[in-house]
């Protein structure tokens, strides 16, 4: 954490040649096009160290004042998945039935998606991130934290990408509301739900959409003189 007589310490930096780096983009590149969000997942275990690792990856990412302002909680027991999903899927219900507009509904239909989400059970591990909306000192006191939403954003994208390096899949869950998942895990109240994903393998011979990605020239420009 950050402090007024912060210690400085040599940058550990490996440069590479442009043949290179750019043979490791192309790789990277292709590795990461082929990640999918996965809704159909196996009950199957994964190793322990696998999930610790990627976690590790995560809390590498950079963040507002180097506050590092995220929790995680891994769930394994088949009992809390299934209470988690049971409250869930009666928020979905609820959604779905009577508080998303029709045109989100129509969205969402040509990729399989409802109120119904069996991977909260079926999957080995579910990895709960939560944000700290705000930090406690030891004496009590609350302590800002600043930039939380783009700090728990970018460390989740890095734990994302690693578990994909490894051959694993998930999906990136949102419930709304999700204050169940505060309730059901017994997180502190500077502590909001931020993003739920279902950590495993694909069940077999799964389908995903056949979704196209956007090219790079509509989501890209250069700047150049």
């Amino acid at each position: 954490m950050g402090s007024e007589e912060q210690r400085f310490v040599r940058l550990l930096f490996n440069e590479r040649s442009p043949e290179e780096m750019i043979e490791r983009a192309t790789a990277f590149q292709q590795l990461m096009s082929r990640r999918r969000s996965v809704r159909s997942m196996s009950t199957r275990s994964v190793p322990r160290e696998c999930v610790e690792s990627a976690i590790r990856t995560a809390a590498s990412a950079p963040s507002g004042a180097n506050q590092q302002p995220w929790h995680f909680v891994i769930v394994d027991d088949p009992e809390t998945k299934r209470k988690i999903r049971e409250a869930a899927e009666q928020e979905e219900k609820e959604n779905y039935d009577h508080r998303f507009p029709e045109r989100w509904v129509t969205a969402l239909s040509p990729l399989g998606v409802d109120w119904r989400k069996p991977f909260l059970e079926d999957a080995p591990v579910l990895i709960v991130v939560f944000k700290e909306a705000y930090g406690v000192a030891a004496d009590g006191a609350k302590v800002t934290h600043y930039y939380v939403n783009e700090s728990v954003g970018i460390a989740c994208g890095f734990l994302i990408a690693a578990l994909h390096h490894m051959g694993l899949t998930t999906l990136t869950y949102t419930p709304n509301p999700m204050g169940f998942l505060s309730r059901i895990l017994e997180r502190p109240t500077n502590e909001r739900p931020f993003l739920v994903l279902p950590v495993g393998y694909p069940a077999e011979a799964v389908q995903v959409p056949d979704i196209k990605r956007k090219r790079l020239d509509e989501i890209a420009e250069w700047r150049s003189e």
